[in-house]
């Protein structure tokens, strides 16, 4: 049963900050539409990870593909934290020797965070795993938790539909996934009961859309979505939220949901978000959502092409 037709009103118990994860790619490169700062300096990033720590929040999660965030993480420290990181996808001329490549890009990933084993790998792109490397591909990830160098391997999607394919042929310890008032095709599809009651852990990411939500009004690449977005905030002023209230009441809502992947850019901006989880309403639109493509994938914005 969806619960995306109903309101749901304040929360009488206090959110689990180990449900939280770190998003660090604002550490490594300039991220998310409404980013005016650019990418943080080591001393802003220091900062975030103190107050992390500090509010009970213990993982971080990073790729290979996120500028200079592995190595500014190394440089910052991160022995004691759980970290996610992801491969990047897997070159043709490397299609044939798998696990080479795999070792390869763990063993970086491993000497620039300065750790000798992370917390999960996920592939960035599991498409591969369909391709004719696709076998050796997952053997390889499974030999790397056999080993000790991650304690769970996983995969990063940007739609459920991905699922449909990859799921009849293997499984993971932990699925990825975009989720928001928004986006919720990973609960209107039905896999993210589906991937819990197959003991999957699943993360979600872009609760705020990369910072969209937020926006009262949308950049002109995006304009012609204009009209929904003054949905979306009438909405908000007419229940008396804000974007961030109603956003991570949406998430918190969801127990399936294991992790909740947030990205920040100051350690201000941190402390905003932890008092809004901790007071959120849980309201949300029940009807304003979209399941348009060239809106709900930021990778397809002519902003971010």
């Amino acid at each position: 049963m969806h619960r995306t037709n109903r309101m749901v009103h304040a929360m009488n118990e206090p959110v689990d900050p180990g449900r939280f994860v770190i998003g660090t790619a604002q550490f490594g490169l300039k991220y998310g539409i409404a980013n005016r700062g650019g990418q943080m300096s080591l001393d802003a990033a220091r900062s975030i990870l103190s107050r992390a720590r500090a509010d009970g929040i213990c993982m971080l999660d990073t790729a290979a593909l996120y500028g200079d965030s592995e190595l500014r993480l190394g440089e910052l420290g991160v022995d004691g934290w759980q970290i996610v990181t992801k491969l990047p996808p897997l070159p043709e001329k490397h299609s044939a020797n798998a696990e080479f490549w795999v070792n390869q890009q763990i063993d970086r990933s491993l000497a620039k965070l300065k750790l000798d084993r992370v917390h999960a790998v996920l592939l960035h792109r599991p498409g591969q795993l369909l391709d004719s490397a696709g076998p050796a591909l997952f053997a390889a990830l499974a030999k790397l938790r056999d080993k000790g160098l991650v304690e769970k391997i996983g995969i990063s999607i940007y739609e459920p539909d991905e699922l449909e394919n990859i799921w009849r042929k293997y499984r993971f310890d932990i699925v990825q996934a975009p989720l928001n008032v928004m986006d919720r095709r990973l609960e209107q599809s039905g896999w993210l009961s589906r991937l819990t009651r197959d003991r999957c852990e699943v993360h979600v990411r872009s609760i705020f859309l990369q910072g969209l939500l937020t926006l009262r009004h949308l950049p002109k690449d995006l304009a012609r979505w204009q009209a929904l977005w003054d949905q979306w905030h009438d909405f908000l002023v007419l229940h008396d939220i804000s974007a961030l209230d109603a956003c991570l009441g949406y998430i918190l809502s969801l127990p399936e949901v294991a992790k909740i992947v947030i990205g920040v850019d100051s350690e201000a901006h941190l402390k905003e978000l932890m008092s809004t989880a901790s007071c959120c309403s849980e309201k949300w639109p029940a009807t304003l959502w979209s399941d348009d493509r060239e809106l709900l994938n930021p990778s397809r914005w002519p902003t971010n092409s």
